[in-house]
C-alpha cells in the first residue's frame, strides 16, 4: 500500500449534489496521494494495516471554500458599518490599504489575517490583496507558509481612487502586474495569482485591455466585482455607456468567464441579460450575504442563480462580512434568503442548509477543480468539527447536526484540518 494512504473515522457528512446531503455515521475516509479513494461504512481488506485516526463521533466534512475576501480590510472588521459601498470605500476602505506600501504594517496585519485563516475551516481561498506589489507578496509568503491553498490577487486601479492609492497609469498597473505574475510563477507552489481589476468605475478601459493581454500570456483566472450597488451600477453606466450592462463592461475586454475563468462577487441586481451571460460564460457568483447587508446593498437572488444552473459559492468578504467564517456565511444566506423571500419576491423560495453547505463546499470548490466533495477522486481537504457542547436531551441526526453547527459554533470547534492531503492541525 502507497505509504502516502491515511485514514480518517468519524461521521461524515458531504455533498454531491446541490441541497442534498450524503452522510454516514463511523464511516471511514480514505485518503490516497493527496486524493479521495473512497468513503466506506466498512473498510475494506485491501486497507488492513493502514493506520486509522479515529475521531469518534465528531463529524467530518469537506474543508470549507472562500470565494471572496479583502485580507488588507481584516484589520477594521466589525467597524463603520454605517454606510453604503461607495462612501464606505472611499471613507475608510481606501485610508486603510493606503497604508500598506509600509511592508512592515502589511506584514504585521497580513500575519493576523493569515493566522486566523488557518485556524478556521476554509481550506481555500480567493484573495484581494492592494496594489501594492511587496506587501502583496508578503501575503503570498504567509499563505504558502499556512499550508492552505489560496489565490491571491494584485489589485489593479488606475482611476476614481484617491491620488495615494491610485496607480500612476493604465501601463504601470500592467507592467507591476506581469512583474509580480513572473516572481510568483517560481516562488509558490500553493498559493496562486490572479488577476483582480478592483472594480469597473477604478479601471481605465486602457487598463482592462492590457490586463487581458496580461491574461492570454499566462492563462490566469479572474475575481472582481459585480451588481453590488444601485449607485455603483448607475456610475458604470455612466462610465460605460456602450457596454449592455455591467457584466458586458468586463465582457467586451474578455474579462467575463469564457476562456477567462471568472469570480463575480455580489451580484444583487444581476438583471435577466447579465445572468444570461453568466450562464454562457460559466461565470461564478460569490454570494456574500452578510457584507450585502452591512453595507445597506440588498439581498442577492440566488434561488434564481441556483434555477438557472449557475455556478455559486460563498464569500466572507471581510470587512463588509465581520468573519472569516463560511459557516457564519451559510448562516445568513439561509437568513437573507427568507427575507427576500418573504419580502421582495415570493416566487424565489428559501436557501436550506443543504443548499448553502454545497455553496460552501463543493460549489464554490469547483473554481479550484475536483475540490469540495467526498467523491474518489477529489482534493482531500476536510475538516473534523466537534459539536459535543451542543448537544441536547434529544439524538440528532448528522444533518441536523450540520445545520445546528452553522448556528452554534466557535472557532473551538474545529478539531482537525487537512488540505490536500497534507496536515495541518490536528
Amino acid at each position: 500500500m502507497n505509504p502516502s494512504t491515511f485514514i480518517v473515522r468519524g461521521d461524515i457528512c458531504y455533498s454531491e449534489v446541490c441541497g442534498e446531503l450524503k452522510t454516514l455515521e463511523r464511516g471511514y475516509l480514505v485518503c490516497e496521494n493527496g486524493l479521495v479513494e473512497g468513503v466506506y461504512g466498512s473498510l475494506p481488506e485491501r486497507f488492513a494495516g493502514i493506520p486509522v485516526r479515529d475521531f469518534g463521533r465528531q463529524m467530518i466534512i469537506p474543508g470549507l471554500v472562500d470565494l471572496h475576501v479583502h485580507a488588507p480590510q481584516y484589520s477594521f472588521r466589525g467597524t463603520h458599518m454605517d454606510l453604503e459601498l461607495l462612501d464606505w470605500l472611499n471613507r475608510y476602505t481606501f485610508p486603510e490599504e493606503s497604508k500598506y506600501a509600509d511592508e512592515d504594517y502589511a506584514r504585521k496585519r497580513y500575519t493576523v489575517f493569515v493566522n486566523d485563516l488557518r485556524r478556521g475551516a476554509t481550506t481555500r481561498a480567493c484573495i484581494f490583496g492592494t496594489l501594492h506589489v511587496p506587501a502583496t507578496e508578503i501575503l503570498m509568503d504567509l499563505l504558502e507558509q499556512s499550508g492552505l491553498r489560496t489565490m491571491v490577487g494584485k489589485v489593479n486601479m488606475d482611476r476614481n481612487a484617491p491620488d495615494y492609492l491610485c496607480e500612476e497609469s493604465a501601463e504601470v498597473s500592467a507592467q507591476d502586474t506581469v512583474e509580480w505574475v513572473k516572481d510568483c510563477r517560481k516562488r509558490y507552489r500553493n498559493t496562486k495569482p490572479i488577476l483582480t481589476p478592483r472594480f469597473t468605475p477604478s479601471c481605465t478601459d486602457a487598463l482592462m485591455e492590457n490586463l487581458k493581454k496580461v491574461q492570454l500570456r499566462y492563462g490566469l483566472p479572474l475575481q472582481s466585482h459585480l451588481s453590488e450597488n444601485l449607485s455603483e451600477i448607475e456610475w458604470v453606466k455612466e462610465l460605460c455607456p456602450e457596454a449592455e450592462f455591467y457584466g458586458d463592461a468586463y465582457d467586451r475586454f474578455g474579462l467575463f468567464g469564457a476562456d477567462c475563468p471568472t469570480i463575480m462577487a455580489h451580484c444583487v441586481y444581476s438583471d435577466e441579460r447579465e445572468i444570461r451571460r453568466m450562464k454562457e460564460n460559466g461565470v461564478f457568483v460569490a454570494h456574500c450575504p452578510e457584507s450585502n447587508m452591512n453595507v445597506c446593498s440588498g439581498i442577492a437572488p440566488v434561488r434564481r442563480f441556483l434555477d438557472e444552473g449557475l455556478h455559486v459559492g460563498m464569500g466572507s468578504d471581510v470587512a463588509g462580512g465581520t468573519v472569516l467564517s463560511i459557516f457564519t456565511a451559510m448562516m445568513h444566506a439561509i437568513q437573507a434568503s427568507k427575507l427576500r423571500w418573504r419580502l421582495v419576491d415570493d416566487s424565489l423560495k428559501p436557501l436550506s442548509a443543504a443548499e448553502v453547505f454545497y455553496l460552501g463546499t463543493k460549489g464554490g470548490g469547483a473554481f479550484f477543480g475536483k475540490v469540495g466533495s467526498f467523491e474518489p477522486g477529489y482534493e482531500f481537504d476536510a475538516v473534523v468539527l466537534d459539536d459535543s457542547r451542543h448537544s441536547a436531551p434529544c439524538e440528532y441526526s448528522i444533518a441536523d447536526r450540520l445545520e445546528r453547527f452553522l448556528y452554534f459554533h466557535q472557532e473551538q470547534d474545529i478539531k482537525a484540518k487537512y488540505v490536500a492531503g497534507e496536515e495541518l492541525f490536528c
